[in-house]
Parts: structure tokens; C-alpha cells; sequence
């Protein structure tokens, strides 16, 4: 049933712009004529709102816990369509500090595959919550859903370590599921030598960074009206580096296994481009308070 999709899912550090980067991209993608779904896998049920104009959209889960069960459900009650015929869902998940959103993502993958939601598309889009250290988070990767991973990540040390994390986890399952990584999206934070930087992560994880997306106020603009900048301004320059994304991805067939670095060459590499600072240069100041400081 899903064997022709492409199954591709975005993760990256919380609050890095990954539920952002990837409804603008799957914009993108739905001008050029593929027919997509969006499955959304953050409890927060985000990562549809830009395409339907809404603030949050009613979750799978949730409606399962109303009625009773999932199979209690009609698909239509939770598949809407969004801009360009996107078809979109929200998995969401359970109270903060109950249970485990995987196995909610994997239940609302399993009722859509049932249900018929993965007929006539060409991409099944993942948009998965921040870091894969729980395994709930790894679901779509651990159970072959999530066939193509983009990370999105910028040139700050949070982001490149969650990059780095996530690669593990795609490492862990690139044999026995068949998962590969599709590439690195920088998010720009206009951190210095920003792209060079994440060129240089990208090859010793073995990948590419597939698209370097500059920072704009226009994406703040948009997203104040629940909108993509596709959507809202489509003649920016900023909605032009989204279909280049877009077109980049679907044109994608460097599709590699990770090879995740260790934290010590993360911090060196951090090191080299002046995101940290040597550990030399600090360690006359460890254990020793302000004042003692202040004194030297």
C-alpha cells in the first residue's frame, strides 16, 4: 500500500523551526504537483496549522479518549485538507507525564494505514517532536514508517548536538529497518560562518546539508496569520528558498547511514569555529567564584 510513497519525516531540537521549515517545504512541495500528507507526531499538534489555518487540529488520540477507542473513529473526523490539497493529521498525545507518545504515533499511524489515508500520494511528510533520545519519539523510524530523515538544525551548539543525537538514532535502525538520512537543513540563526560550519557537521555525519535557509521576518509575518510564506508572500525571496528546499528534496537520492561523531569531536569542531571556547582558556577559572575571579 505504501511502497511507491516517499516517507520522509523532519525532527530536530525543540524550538529549532522544524514544524516551520517543514510545512513551508511541503508547500513547496504541493506546487509542484506531488499529492502529500502530513502526519503530525508532537503532542502539541502543530504541525499542521500553518496549512489549515488553525490553531490547533482536533488529534486522533484525543477523539480516541473521548470516544472510547481509536476504532470508534471515522477517518474524515480527523484528515482535513489544507493548502494545495495537503491532506493533514495530528496524532497528538498523551497528558504531560502519562504514557508514551509513541505508542500514540504509532496507533494513529496504524488507523490511517487502515483506514485508507496512504491511497493515491506521492509523500507521507513526519513531523516528529524534538530529540530521538526517548524512543517514543524514534517510533516512525523503529517501526519503517519513516523511511527519509531531514534534520533540521542551525550553527548553535543545542542544535548541532540534538543533529548529532538524532543520527544515532537513525543509525540504530539504518539496518534493520531500512531508515537513511536525507541530509541537514540549516535553519539560519546567523550564528558566524553558519554554513560552513554545518557543511563541515554534515560530512563528518556522513550526509549533506541539503539547503541553507536564511533567517527572515517574513516567516514570523506569515505565521501570524497561520499561514506558509509559500502561501502568504508567494513572491518573496524567502518563499523561493522553501521550493528550492522543496525541489532539492524531491530530487533527493543521496541517501546515506549516519556516522554520528562523538561529544568530544562535537566540541572540537565547535572549538575550530569559535562556538565554544578551548577548554585551555577557561581552566584557571573553574571552581572559583565571582569574586575570586574579580581578584585575579
Amino acid at each position: 500500500m505504501t511502497d511507491n510513497i516517499r516517507q520522509i519525516a523532519f525532527y530536530g531540537k525543540g524550538g529549532i523551526g522544524k514544524s516551520t521549515t517543514s510545512q513551508n517545504t511541503i508547500a513547496g512541495l504541493a506546487e509542484l504537483g506531488e499529492r502529500i500528507m502530513i502526519v503530525g507526531c508532537d503532542p502539541k499538534a502543530d504541525s499542521t496549522r500553518l496549512m489549515l489555518h488553525s490553531k490547533a487540529q482536533t488529534t486522533i488520540l484525543h477523539l480516541a479518549a473521548e470516544r472510547g477507542a481509536v476504532e470508534d473513529l471515522e477517518l474524515e473526523e480527523v484528515l482535513l485538507t489544507g493548502y494545495k490539497d495537503v491532506r493533514c493529521v495530528e496524532s497528538g498525545g498523551p497528558e504531560p507525564g502519562v504514557g508514551c507518545a509513541g505508542r500514540g504515533i504509532i496507533t494513529a499511524i496504524n488507523f490511517l494505514e487502515e483506514n485508507g489515508a496512504y491511497e493515491d500520494l506521492d509523500f507521507v511528510s513526519y513531523d516528529v517532536l524534538g530529540d530521538v533520545v526517548c524512543g517514543g519519539f524514534a517510533m516512525p523510524i523503529r517501526e519503517g514508517k519513516a523511511q527519509e530523515i531531514y534534520i533540521v538544525t542551525s550553527g548553535e551548539m543545542m542544535a548541532m548536538y540534538a543533529a548529532n543525537n538524532i543520527a544515532r538514532g537513525i543509525l540504530k535502525y539504518a539496518h534493520s529497518g531500512g531508515v537513511r538520512l536525507g541530509g541537514l537543513i540549516c535553519n539560519s540563526r546567523k550564528v558566524d560562518q553558519e554554513i560552513e560550519l554545518i557543511e563541515t557537521l554534515a560530512a563528518r555525519l556522513n550526509t549533506q546539508m541539503i539547503h541553507f535557509v536564511p533567517r527572515d521576518n517574513v516567516v514570523q509575518h506569515a505565521e501570524l496569520r497561520r499561514m506558509t510564506v509559500i502561501e502568504y508572500a508567494p513572491n518573496c525571496n524567502q518563499a523561493n528558498e522553501y521550493r528550492a528546499l522543496a525541489k532539492k528534496i524531491k530530487e533527493n537520492d543521496k541517501l546515506t547511514i549516519p556516522t554520528p561523531i562523538s561529544m568530544d569531536e562535537l566540541e572540537e569542531l565547535l572549538v575550530e569555529f569559535g562556538i565554544l571556547g578551548d577548554d585551555k582558556e577557561y581552566e584557571h577559572l573553574v571552581g572559583k567564584t565571582a569574586e575570586e575571579v574579580a581578584a585575579v
